[in-house]
């Protein structure tokens, strides 16, 4: 019996069972990728991990692959507190570009938690710790995508290098504090925040983001944060009492 001879040309195209034998090397690869991963996490990039899922799943819930779902609720409390920041994070944007605030204010999520970053300008005259009417209106929708957020919140007064020496204020640790003490009250009086989560500090000329060489720097130096910190940032802080009130006699 003769044997049949194999075709001079093969067929064009590479053999089928090269099909299966590269989807158990992706596979593979795959598999060691996520080894890699789970033994280097670290808590800054889960957090960068689950900022990005929460940004994707738009306000705490999405569609993953397979038609499986997600949401807030099926979290642990860090990765549901964080997913609670970046939705606060997306409707303060909502509201900066509505107010035409967008190169004012700004807004991210770092190690620290939610950064509301404010010029000076927007709330402040040169010097001065007077909120301006327009910015009460913008604190009044910040603070209420505020209200909802368990989390304790710290303002924080920055100014750029130029000294001043005022009555009122005679550094500038003094104007900082005063503004960020400023824009503390009018949130925990007027707009009704949980004063036991609040807290103010001035930090002058000191934490810059920018050299203080150009005036453009200098401009983006003079702030106001509102801080809206996560429970790992809080750690060490002194407990959180209610306020005693003591009776005038």
């Amino acid at each position: 019996m003769a044997l049949k001879k194999k075709p001079e040309n093969p067929p064009p195209g590479a053999p089928l069972w090269m099909t299966s034998y590269g989807d158990m090397v992706t596979q593979i690869m795959i598999f060691f990728v996520m080894l890699f991963t789970f033994a280097s996490v670290d808590a800054a990039r889960f957090r960068e991990l689950a900022i990005s899922l929460q940004s994707a799943f738009k306000g705490g819930t999405g569609i993953l692959s397979g038609g499986q779902s997600i949401s807030v609720e099926t979290m642990g409390p860090e990765r549901a507190n964080i997913a609670q920041l970046t939705e606060a994070m997306h409707q303060i944007q909502s509201i900066v570009e509505g107010a035409g605030l967008k190169g004012s204010v700004q807004t991210s999520i770092n190690e620290r938690g939610l950064v509301i970053s404010i010029k000076d300008s927007t709330f402040f005259d040169l010097g001065k710790a007077d909120l301006k009417p327009r910015s009460r209106v913008i604190l009044d929708n910040i603070g209420k995508a505020l209200k909802k957020l368990p989390n304790q919140i710290r303002i924080e007064g920055h100014t750029d290098n130029w000294p001043i020496n005022t009555p009122q204020f005679p550094s500038n640790w003094e104007l900082s504090t005063a503004r960020a003490t400023t824009v503390l009250r009018y949130l925990v009086e007027e707009v009704g925040l949980d004063p036991t989560k609040m807290s103010a500090v001035g930090y002058g000329e000191f934490r810059p983001l920018f050299p203080n060489d150009t005036d453009d720097h200098r401009a983006r130096n003079r702030r106001v944060d509102i801080v809206v910190l996560l429970e790992e940032a809080t750690k060490g802080e002194p407990p959180i009492q209610s306020p005693t009130v003591i009776e005038n006699k």
